[in-house]
């Protein structure tokens, strides 16, 4: 660690400037910076004073106080109306109060962490771009509600006017309007003479400055005012700010507010989170049994989305995404609201289980990884979808709603990305296991918590949308239990505050992806326990039902979806036997006596007779008439059946002509007769050209390899690695010691080597990469580009693994991932 100046307490010294004080930071408060303001790491500033140039920017800043909790943000708006530097007896009142007294450091040391204050603690300054965002103006209130300062608002004022003012106020005359104002600003701020002054004011002209005094101080006045705005106009407490428009001052609406109501720069101040509520309290052990059994019908649910899709996917609209009629038939396929229905479709599409087929008649179907999915055990499976639902930025909720241009947002379309939602949806789970074991809050307590602590991350509406889905999806997925965290949900969540947690910059590079792993595990094996077992059996009954009293076995649940109908789930499922399932499964190739087989097999009750007569009644039926390909035929040994038939005007569409007595012809094809033929109420079966019969069934599709969609945060490129911040810090320092020691700082920061590239073997090159990731040393590269052109580069590589390394490149002056296959050689360099 390179040592700086602590910025600890009293002891940090007076600095000039922004840059000055981030030069004497040392490592660790670099490090946490750029970790809490991650667009100033893409790309790599060339040193410190760069880095502070773009740390004031507009844009830099906005999204710095997106990421401020209320009582930060508070204390920033009273920094804005404050004289820069402000002592800190001016701040104290401006956030008055025993807890705002106790919470202010903290607060001051998260806007000096972010770099939005700098300067002595006992002066701080508040960064001039969030003064100019945060000030009170005519176009842009502020939530202080306060209007400009005295000064601002006697621009408007002639001079002959304000030495009016400074007479009828009791205040002897000055020779200039600047003075002027100052004099009256010392009036104001005055807490006795204030407090005098207001004494004297009619009553209806103190209702006319608390009308004001909250905001918005603009207030419209008649060409000629009443007495009771008159007396304010003469004294300065209301001053013209635009013809027929008058503005009350800042010196006196704080004046006025700490005189009568013992109030600051906020009617409110907010510096204490919300309590989060329990709503209820139930026992761990509930919570995880109810998690899991979620968990395992979220499994169910996804792999009958999936095997739906895998033989009749749905076409993807023009625009991208799913048809309104597709996920309304989604949602009936899984007996869920149609937004749930969305959620599994979206929740299946980011683990990389689902993906459009790319053909001309594009369709979604069930991607390769689909299969490798259903071979691992169940707590593996549903790792990759908590996973992936962690990680998305896609927001399922949204589906249904409208984008600013009046477009539907579809499923599995485009325009679902919202940046800040897989941070929200991780800051929600932080905030449910603070909570004791068991514990279910209060859906309105985690959106009050949620509103204060990330006040300005996205607009209300949406922030309270995505807060609410959250909770709802980590019911449905088994994250949360009766509303409570379930166990191995917060092992796999880990623990410790990624604000806080600092890592020693020669730490080994896979210890994150290590503990990451280990708690993927150890989440794995806490669901498994809470898993229920899967039953290879089901309970029949005599009115043609059968009731499976939990989970069934894939292979169970797989053959019950064929032969029977799904009536109800829940805690136990029941299935109906109907001449159409049983229908189903003769076409699927079930003989009677399998069917028969499988019944008395899987039931622990006997089989009932109006079941066995069920079945043996099909399959007497079944087959009579044979449709082959002609187009198509259709033949029966019955002569009267075929009769009936071709007087049934319901089948008038499908043209048939006979050829033969046993023989009828179509013009549609075998698959498309024999669903007309079902809907007529008949139980045609399919045959081959030797007779026998077949079943038409699609195949199951699957798309070419695809990979899973990457999440769009809205900080593009920012990698917090622990490690690469140490090599950005690094980076900073020594192009900083080469601008203050170089006459040019324009010029490299690092001295390229000459000569021709390096030329080492892959061993020899691994080798010196591994080796200076570990130590932190530089290193030459020689490297061929995807274009086939041969160049150099002075690399501080900080992770080699899976075939790539990746560091800070010093010739590029950027981090960069460069693939080992494509680099000739290596040599380290001297530091």
């Amino acid at each position: 660690m390179t040592p700086g100046t602590s910025g600890a307490g009293d002891a940090r010294p007076h600095h000039r400037t922004l840059a000055d004080e981030l030069r004497a930071r040392d490592d660790e408060e670099l490090a946490g910076l750029l970790r809490a303001r991650p667009d100033l790491i893409s790309p790599l500033p060339s040193d410190i004073s760069q880095l502070a140039t773009r740390a004031a920017t507009r844009v830099s800043v906005l999204r710095a106080l997106e990421r401020l909790d209320t009582f930060a943000l508070q204390t920033a708006e009273a920094l804005a109306v404050a004289p820069q530097p402000c002592p800190r007896a001016a701040l104290d009142a401006l956030l008055p109060g025993p807890d705002c007294a106790r919470q202010l450091p903290h607060a001051l040391d998260t806007l000096r962490r972010h770099a939005l204050v700098w300067g002595a603690p006992t002066a701080p300054r508040l960064v001039r771009t969030a003064r100019e965002l945060l000030a009170p103006t005519a176009e842009r209130p502020s939530p202080t509600g306060l209007g400009p300062t005295l000064a601002e608002a006697a621009g408007r004022v002639s001079p002959s006017r304000m030495q009016q003012l400074l007479a009828t106020a009791g205040l002897p005359t000055t020779h200039d309007p600047v003075s002027a104002a100052a004099a009256l600003a010392a009036l104001f701020t005055d807490a006795d003479r204030m407090t005098a002054l207001l004494d004297q004011a009619p009553d209806r002209s103190l209702a006319v400055l608390e009308r004001l005094l909250w905001g918005p101080p603009y207030g419209s006045v008649p060409a000629d005012p009443g007495p009771d705005v008159r007396w304010l106009l003469d004294r300065g407490l209301l001053l013209p700010h635009t013809p027929g428009t008058v503005v009350l001052p800042r010196e006196v609406a704080l004046g006025l507010r700490a005189d009568r109501h013992g109030a600051g720069a906020h009617r409110e101040p907010r510096p204490l989170p919300p309590e989060l509520a329990g709503r209820a309290h139930h026992g761990p052990a509930s919570a995880d049994a109810a998690a899991g059994t979620a968990a395992l019908a979220a499994l169910t649910t996804v792999d009958t989305l999936l095997t739906a899709w895998q033989t009749d996917g749905p076409p993807m609209l023009r625009s991208g995404g799913l048809g309104v009629r597709d996920l309304k038939r989604a949602a009936v396929t899984l007996d869920v609201p149609e937004p749930e229905a969305a959620f599994w479709a979206e929740l299946a599409y980011a683990a990389g289980l689902l993906a459009s087929d790319g053909e001309a008649d594009e369709r979604y179907a069930p991607t390769p990884a689909y299969d490798d999915w259903l071979a691992q055990p169940p707590e593996r499976r549903w790792l990759r979808l908590a996973n992936a639902w962690l990680a998305a930025t896609r927001v399922p909720a949204l589906v249904g709603s409208r984008d600013a241009k009046g477009r539907l947002h579809a499923a599995l379309g485009p325009g679902l990305d919202r940046g800040p939602a897989a941070e929200l949806r991780h800051r929600i789970l932080a905030l449910l296991a603070g909570l004791p074991p068991g514990t279910a809050p209060e859906p309105g307590a985690v959106q009050a918590r949620i509103r204060w602590e990330l006040p300005r991350r996205m607009p209300e509406e949406l922030r309270t949308q995505i807060t609410g889905a959250t909770l709802v999806e980590a019911e449905h997925l088994g994250i949360t239990g009766r509303g409570a965290l379930a166990s191995f949900a917060r092992s796999l969540l880990g623990g410790g505050d990624h604000e806080e947690a600092h890592a020693d910059e020669h730490a080994d590079e896979h210890a994150d992806e290590r503990e990451g792993r280990a708690r993927a595990d150890n989440a794995g094996k806490l669901l498994a326990a809470h898993l229920p077992t899967p039953l290879d059996h089901f309970l029949l009954q005599a009115d043609l039902t059968a009731v499976a009293p939990g989970p069934l076995e894939r292979d169970l649940a797989q053959a019950m979806a064929v032969a029977a109908e799904v009536e109800s789930t829940g805690g136990a499922t029941v299935y109906r036997f109907t001449p159409h399932s049983v229908r189903r499964a003769l076409d699927a190739g079930w003989s009677a006596a399998e069917l028969h087989a499988f019944l008395a097999e899987r039931s622990r009750t006997p089989v009932p007779q109006p079941l066995t007569y069920l079945v043996d009644d099909m399959a007497r039926r079944h087959g009579q008439l044979r449709v082959g390909a002609c187009t198509s035929y259709l033949r029966c040994d019955d002569e009267t059946a075929l009769t009936q038939l071709m007087a049934d005007r319901r089948a008038a569409a499908l043209r048939l002509r006979r050829i033969a007595p046993t023989v009828l012809v179509c013009a549609a094809p075998p698959d498309t007769l024999l669903e007309r033929l079902r809907e007529l109420g008949l139980a045609p079966a399919a045959e081959a050209a030797d007779g026998a019969v077949v079943t038409l069934g699609a195949a199951a599709r699957r798309t070419p390899p695809r990979t899973a969609p990457h999440p769009v945060p809205d900080v593009s490129g920012a990698d917090t690695d622990p490690a690469l911040l140490a090599a950005a810090v690094r980076a900073l320092r020594a192009g900083d010691h080469a601008a203050s020691a170089a006459p040019h700082p324009a010029g490299a920061r690092v001295p390229e080597p000459s000569g021709l590239p390096p030329r080492t073997s892959a061993a020899e090159t691994l080798a010196t990469l591994q080796s200076a990731a570990r130590s932190g040393a530089l290193v030459w590269i020689g490297y061929v580009g995807a274009d086939g052109i041969a160049g150099q580069r002075v690399l501080a590589p900080v992770r080699v693994e899976g075939g790539f390394v990746t560091g800070f490149d010093h010739t590029a002056e950027e981090i960069r991932t460069y693939p080992l296959h494509r680099i000739t050689g290596s040599h380290p360099l001297a530091p």
